[in-house]
Order: C-alpha cells, then sequence, then structure tokens
C-alpha cells in the first residue's frame, strides 16, 4: 500500500514515489488526490536513479478561494 502525502502539500510543492509500475502509481495517486480537490500532476520520470512518478500540485489561480487541508466528507 501507498500512502500519498496529500495532506502536507501546499500549492507549488510536489514529492516523488519510486515505483516500478509508474502506470498503475500514477492512478493510485492522482485517485488519492481527488479528496482535497487539487490541480495535480503526475509525471512519470526518474531522480536520484530512481524510477517513479513526480506528483505535484499546481498553484491556484490568483482571486480562487483557499484549499482545505482535510478531504471532504
Amino acid at each position: 500500500m501507498v500512502k500519498f502525502p496529500w495532506d502536507k502539500i501546499n500549492p507549488g510543492q510536489g514529492f516523488f514515489v519510486p515505483c516500478l509500475d509508474v502506470l498503475r502509481i500514477r492512478e493510485l495517486g492522482l485517485k488519492a488526490a481527488l479528496p482535497y480537490r487539487f490541480r495535480a500532476e503526475a509525471i512519470p520520470g526518474i531522480r536520484g536513479g530512481k524510477l517513479g512518478v513526480w506528483f505535484y500540485v499546481r498553484p491556484q489561480a490568483s482571486g480562487t478561494a483557499a484549499r482545505s487541508r482535510s478531504p471532504a466528507a
């Protein structure tokens, strides 16, 4: 089971998940981000010699409401 730190991420930040099945981890990570209503991106690649997926939260456009750190109930 992979744990994604979406609750600790702010717009403009990201994290890398090393894995072999990048398509599966990409899908799981983006699904895990849905309750947080992020504008998330997932980019497969190599970082530090390890294959994986870089997850990134795009900054909010100016004038939009601030997001909550907790998922919708």
